[in-house]
């Protein structure tokens, strides 16, 4: 029998770049507890990754913005029975309209599934990954965090500092943690929230393959934050060199 590579817990992992991240992982033999609040998706997606790859697969059932989904996935981060190895902060989403035409509970909530649930999913990892001196947390961050684009922008900000905070600090104490940050990419997310992409050109869209390739990479390279793409790197830079108001309305054109 093949080991296995570990475990790895992923969240919003029966879509976009949360299933892919699951197949990719299954692929270099890694073991999965997947996370998400549909139960129906989660078992067709545990049913095809154990027929691809002959892995095992537990399904975990959770909505993050509940305490009670929340806590379930804490307890099973913190675990040192079969002990979560690898952990993806993938689950998130975005809103169509700007923060002044939302209601404050929904922006809370943003705010909470985009930041606060990271930071508790990473803190209950470290729990067990620390005193075993051993794990590795990837945080999906976005370029949006690199640019003055709303509250979405303004938590994957938060994402990528944390990230480059905690990948410093707990590097030496054996634990990786690193972040990818892509920019648009062939998924759900637009669809999910009922925005246009007719402004945004072909050459701007990234496959969901290719992020998780390059962001699975990364991580073993030890690198912090993984862009994917080389336009991408140089528009993050642009990002930071250039006017805020150029920069907002560059940002915004994918809305």
């Amino acid at each position: 029998m093949t080991e296995r590579a570990g475990l790895a817990l992923i969240t919003g992992a029966t879509a976009g770049l949360g299933a892919e991240f699951a197949k990719q992982l299954a692929a270099k033999n890694y073991d999965l507890v997947i996370v998400a609040r549909d139960r129906a998706r989660l078992d067709e997606v545990a049913a095809a990754l154990v027929a691809a790859h002959g892995i095992a697969v537990e399904v975990l059932r959770a909505d993050l913005l509940s305490a009670e989904g929340l806590s379930a996935v804490e307890k099973r981060l913190a675990s040192t029975e079969s002990a979560v190895t690898y952990l993806v902060n993938n689950a998130g989403y975005g809103l169509l309209k700007p923060f002044d035409e939302n209601d404050i509970e929904t922006e809370r909530d943003l705010l909470e599934i985009l930041a606060a649930v990271p930071m508790r999913l990473t803190h209950a990892a470290l729990s067990q990954m620390i005193p075993r001196r051993s794990g590795t947390i990837l945080n999906v961050a976005s370029v949006a965090g690199f640019t003055p684009r709303d509250t979405y922008g303004a938590a994957k900000a938060w994402v990528v500092s944390f990230t480059r905070w905690a990948h410093v600090h707990y590097k030496k104490r054996g634990v990786r943690v690193s972040g990818v940050a892509p920019g648009f990419v062939h998924t759900e997310f637009h669809a999910r929230m009922n925005a246009s992409t007719t402004r945004v050109p072909k050459v701007m869209w990234l496959d969901a393959s290719f992020v998780v390739r390059v962001a699975l990479r990364d991580v073993e390279r030890g690198r912090a934050i993984s862009i994917p793409s080389l336009r991408y790197k140089v528009l993050s830079w642009l990002s930071l060199a250039l006017p805020a108001q150029l920069v907002a309305w560059g940002a915004n054109r994918g809305r």
